[in-house]
C-alpha cells in the first residue's frame, strides 16, 4: 500500500505564495502519476493540476493556471505544487493522490486515483 503525506499548507494573505510537498512511503517511479485536488468548505472536491510520468508534463485548472505549477523530485521522492499569487478562493484542502500507469503518462484529473493523502489544510485571508 503506497502512503502519501501532504505538508506545507498554511495561513497566507493574498497575494502570498505557498509551496505544498507531496511524500510517498516508498519510491515514486516515473510509472506514476500525481494529481493534486483540492476541498473548499462546503464545495465538492475539484482537480487542481497533475503531472504525468516519465515526461512530467502538467496539466492545470482554468482556475490556477500560470499561478501553480507541479513539479517532481524523484531524489526526494516528492511532488510539489508550488502556489502563487494565491487569492481566498485557493482556500481548502489541498490532496494529492498518485495511480500507477504504466503505459499512458499523459495525467489527468479525472483518472481513478488509488491512493491518497490525508490534505494539508491552505487559508488565504486577509
Amino acid at each position: 500500500q503506497l502512503s502519501l503525506v501532504e505538508s506545507g499548507g498554511d495561513l497566507v494573505q493574498p497575494g502570498g505564495s505557498l509551496r505544498l510537498s507531496c511524500t510517498a512511503s516508498g519510491y515514486i517511479s516515473d510509472h506514476y502519476i500525481i494529481g493534486w485536488f483540492r476541498q473548499a468548505p462546503g464545495k465538492e472536491r475539484e482537480g487542481v493540476g497533475c503531472i504525468g510520468s516519465s515526461d512530467g508534463r502538467a496539466l492545470y485548472a482554468d482556475s490556477v493556471k500560470g499561478r501553480f505549477t507541479v513539479s517532481r523530485d524523484t531524489s526526494k521522492n516528492t511532488v510539489y505544487l508550488q502556489m502563487n499569487s494565491l487569492n481566498p478562493e485557493d482556500t481548502g484542502v489541498y490532496y494529492c493522490a498518485a495511480t500507477y500507469s504504466p503505459r499512458v503518462k499523459a495525467c489527468g484529473v479525472n483518472y481513478e486515483y488509488g491512493y491518497w493523502g490525508q490534505g494539508t489544510q491552505v487559508t488565504v485571508s486577509s
